[in-house]
């Protein structure tokens, strides 16, 4: 019941139709070929609002992306696996057309030796402890982040699940090879591994990881580790706890204790989420208190639209001003 309820409401919160929707192309002696996409617009307004900068209302785009997967079964057992995803511009003409390439990646997957990735992949501390509250469009998520000492040059193994547990271990390599003395960073050639545990039982998920967030990978050269429960009260409602912290640097501060609470419901074509987050930041009196919001509504397979708002309250911590975030939009899934 868990892994159905978990898996419905993140594609009915986060991605609407999703990959379940992606075009199959090819098909035939265990080769595979499918591509997905989606276009994101909206009107998006307040949020950040530092100095003089404006944060009134905007035509935005929200993830507008094109994704290719591909796969071979080589034997019964073993297969492999290849995925490039592109982000682009969809509210607004833009040269060139893709803005980035998001994703690109290969790999092995073995239901008896686990999986193995190779490239440019989402964290996977990220997707494993803490997305269970990444559930929102925009704004409203304040754990980790899919980029976090990811998305490039790394290498991941998960292992196969035993008896509800699943284990992964990744490493990310910031090079210095082809710099010259002028051009090397201060950090000098870095690996930033992360690793954690999954534990499903029933209508209960517990995970727990760490990361080694380098100063290279933007983080302060401090060990930040997380872990979340979430519980499948009915096949409807799921409610999510997590707890993520990183220690200060002597030279770069950045410490902090964050909490979080919340829960997801779905009903027919609604998928409604509210999560709350206490802050907690090093050497900073006062903590700031978050909430985020959202309305998610199928109106058939491919198209959805949404309504989330988002009080991160910033203000409460740095010297500007900080409006509620908020965001309505639709998405067509292909």
């Amino acid at each position: 019941m868990f892994k159905k309820t978990t898996l419905a409401l993140a594609v009915s919160g986060l991605l609407g139709a999703s990959a379940a929707q992606a075009a199959m192309v090819y098909d035939q002696d265990g080769t595979t070929l499918d591509i997905y996409g989606r276009i994101s617009m909206g009107i998006e307004g307040g949020g950040d609002k530092e100095g003089n900068v404006d944060n009134g209302e905007e035509f935005n785009d929200f993830g507008s992306r094109l994704r290719v997967t591909a796969g071979h079964q080589i034997t019964s057992d073993l297969r492999a696996f290849a995925r490039v995803e592109w982000r682009f511009n969809g509210d607004e003409q833009s040269e060139p057309g893709f803005e980035e390439v998001r994703n690109s990646y290969i790999g092995l997957e073995s239901e008896q030796f686990g999986t193995f990735t190779a490239g440019n992949f989402d964290s996977f501390y990220d997707g494993e402890v803490m997305g269970v509250f990444d559930v929102y469009v925009e704004n409203g998520y304040e754990f980790a982040g899919g980029g976090l000492q990811a998305r490039g040059d790394s290498l991941a193994y998960m292992t196969p699940e035993f008896s509800g547990f699943q284990a992964f271990l990744a490493a990310k390599h910031f090079s210095e090879r082809g710099n010259t003395l002028a051009n090397q960073s201060n950090e000098g050639s870095v690996i930033a591994t992360q690793g954690g545990v999954v534990y499903t039982t029933g209508p209960l998920r517990l995970a727990l990881g760490y990361v080694e967030d380098t100063v290279r990978g933007e983080g302060n050269g401090e060990t930040r580790v997380g872990t979340t429960a979430e519980y499948a009260i009915n096949d409807a409602f799921a409610a999510r706890l997590g707890y993520e912290t990183r220690g200060d640097s002597d030279t770069l501060g950045g410490g902090f204790d964050t909490v979080g609470l919340g829960g997801s419901f779905a009903t027919g074509a609604w998928t409604f989420h509210l999560d709350y987050y206490n802050i907690e930041l090093d050497n900073v009196s006062d903590s700031r208190d978050a909430w985020a919001a959202a309305a998610h509504y199928d109106l058939s397979n491919n198209f959805d639209v949404f309504v989330e708002l988002n009080d991160a309250n910033k203000d409460a911590v740095e010297s500007y001003e900080d409006d509620m975030y908020y965001a309505v939009g639709a998405r067509y899934h292909f």
